[in-house]
């Protein structure tokens, strides 16, 4: 009976358009005759396109919908499904618990989805024994990423049997880059997972908890060439409010060779600039203290939603680099946006990441130095130090175009804090290979680091035409020399800054005890310092308590490869100085 109610309307307007049709084959008949007048002509023409234009669409014939209908504009109806009632895709107040695994871009992601759900009626819970609904929101980038996840289905579904029949049956599901990677194994391994919900498709989470509640799998993995959430407002959960993520783009168009990103969040596409200007005002007004600005690739930015700012002018890139991709025209860039995201709140940090080292034309490097508020960190992944590993590598540089590259980041912004990522093992990397990477390490000198063994993900172009052959043994051991080599670096790089007074945004107490307090320079290095009243000014008499969101000077008196320690001075603020180069005599 369902079937038949659903296809009765179908008949219904089928009926409609052949009286349409027939009605249009007369109007032509009647248009063409040479005794029909110039005027009733084209009376006739118009009341027949205006018919046209009032005729059903092709929703109509899924939805059932009136002719007569009061159109609705894509935007209002984005989020309703014209085969299901209005209030069936509502929350009702069950409870949702995330769990988020992997990089910062997978934070702001359960931000997104939290946001949407939030808006259906749905409750989050911090409490997994109260959980209707558990969301993962997953990382493919290495193999022990994503065993983790299959660890944690397996705990998650013996906890979801051992629920009392009288509770409502808990759903899991699976967010993010593993759902689009994993889609098939995930539905069919055990049955372990209700729903999947790849990283383009979260405004399709609440239909799909719909279908999952009804007692059915429910999956959507596509990904799109546009989707960005502009139109979203993420629901931001910093510790203690003072520190927050903005999502500006997503995808990657680089195409490393190892690397599974273009294929589990598609291609690049950038944020509109006033989308991303209101979040920071928001942010802001919310007393907001730093904000990091997040992309795949977040320094290729290139915002091309108005026409006006789509001219010839091609993407800037760093001196000696290339791309795989045809150079790109137009829209407005990277430096654009940072240069009006740091006018908004002088006294707000703002950072980025992750980059990559081809983007970074000197307007950049320049804008960095110029503002007080834009940390002078940046991140720089160079992968390996060899360049016959670098090309099998895809990364689009050498070896020498990369240090000349360190040089004149460092030539510009004098004092900059650098830091990387390297991956030991890769394809062919011979030990000759691996010294130069050692090498790289300790002629940079990074603060810190983000070191991994190769682990050769499906669908990238390593998997498809080169050979894993370097043994795990091998990898691992040469891991341990990468890290090691960085820690002295970092040791080094650190114990330089004793002495000196470095301006401190406070996190709040510190891991380890409770009366010491932990903040991160500007170069994004971890301080530890005691909790105590300081003076509210430099050569201020009048004592001030230290509350996490606060500017705090602290004197450097200790240092190791992976924070420093000192003791707070006075409160501080960005426009009064970041750092003193005071050194102890």
């Amino acid at each position: 009976m369902e079937y038949l109610r659903t296809l009765r309307p179908l008949v219904l307007f089928q009926h409609q358009w052949l009286t349409l049709t027939l009605h249009m084959q007369g109007l032509q008949r009647r248009y063409c005759s040479k005794l029909a007048s110039s005027e009733t002509r084209k009376t006739t023409l118009e009341t027949f396109k205006a018919q046209i234009t009032a005729g059903p669409s092709f929703h109509d014939f899924i939805k059932g919908v009136p002719v007569n209908k009061t159109f609705v504009s894509e935007e209002e109806d984005s989020d309703r499904h014209g085969y299901l009632s209005e209030d069936l895709d509502m929350g009702n107040s069950r409870k949702v618990y995330f769990e988020t695994y992997g990089c910062q871009m997978n934070v702001n992601d359960t931000e997104i989805a939290w946001s949407i759900l939030q808006r259906k009626g749905y409750e989050r819970t911090t409490n997994l024994t109260e959980a209707d609904i558990v969301l993962l929101v997953t990382c493919s980038i290495r193999e022990k990423a994503e065993q983790t996840i299959w660890n944690r289905l397996q705990q998650l579904t013996a906890m979801k049997k051992k629920r009392q029949k009288t509770h409502t049956p808990m759903k899991i599901g699976i967010l993010g880059c593993m759902a689009e990677r994993l889609k098939m194994e995930l539905l069919e391994r055990e049955k372990l997972v209700d729903v999947l919900a790849g990283p383009d498709a979260y405004r399709d989470l609440p239909r799909l908890l719909t279908i999952a509640h009804g007692g059915h799998q429910a999956s959507n993995v596509l990904l799109s060439l546009e989707e960005t959430y502009a139109d979203v407002m993420p629901v931001h959960h910093a510790p203690q409010g003072y520190s927050a993520f903005v999502s500006i783009m997503r995808g990657c168009d680089n195409m490393c060779s190892y690397c599974i990103v273009p294929f589990t969040r598609g291609r690049e596409r950038s944020r509109p600039v006033e989308s991303i200007l209101e979040e920071v005002r928001m942010l802001s007004d919310q007393g907001v203290r730093e904000v990091t600005l997040l992309g795949q690739n977040v320094n290729s930015y290139r915002d091309v939603s108005e026409e006006r700012f789509c001219g010839s002018d091609t993407t800037k890139l760093s001196r000696g680099f290339k791309t795989i991709y045809r150079t790109k025209q137009g829209g407005r860039r990277f430096s654009d946006l940072l240069d009006r995201v740091s006018r908004i709140d002088p006294d707000m940090r703002i950072r980025f990441t992750s980059p990559h080292p081809k983007d970074f034309p000197d307007e950049v490097l320049h804008l960095i130095k110029e503002r007080s508020n834009i940390c002078k960190q940046i991140h720089l992944p160079a992968q390996s130090g060899s360049s016959h590993v670098l090309h099998a590598m895809r990364r689009g540089y050498t070896r020498e175009a990369y240090l000349d590259l360190v040089e004149n980041i460092k030539r510009i912004i004098p004092g900059v804090s650098l830091s990387s990522d390297f991956i030991s093992g890769f394809c062919g990397e011979t030990e000759e290979d691996h010294r130069q990477t050692l090498s790289l390490i300790r002629s940079v000198g990074y603060s810190v680091g983000f070191l991994f063994a190769y682990s050769m993900r499906k669908k990238t172009h390593a998997f498809h035409r080169l050979q894993d052959d370097v043994p795990a043994a091998v990898k691992q051991r040469r891991l341990e020399e990468c890290i090691r080599v960085f820690r002295q670096e970092a040791a080094r790089v650190n114990a330089a800054l004793v002495g000196s007074t470095q301006l401190v945004l406070v996190e709040g107490q510190s891991k380890r005890r409770a009366e010491e307090l932990c903040g991160r320079t500007d170069g994004n290095m971890k301080v530890i310092f005691p909790k105590e009243d300081v003076a509210a000014e430099p050569a201020d008499a009048n004592a001030a308590t230290i509350n996490p969101g606060d500017y705090v000077l602290v004197k450097i008196l200790s240092a190791n490869s992976q924070s420093l320690r000192g003791r707070a001075v006075s409160l501080g603020s960005l426009r009064g100085g970041r750092t003193h180069d005071e050194h102890a005599a």
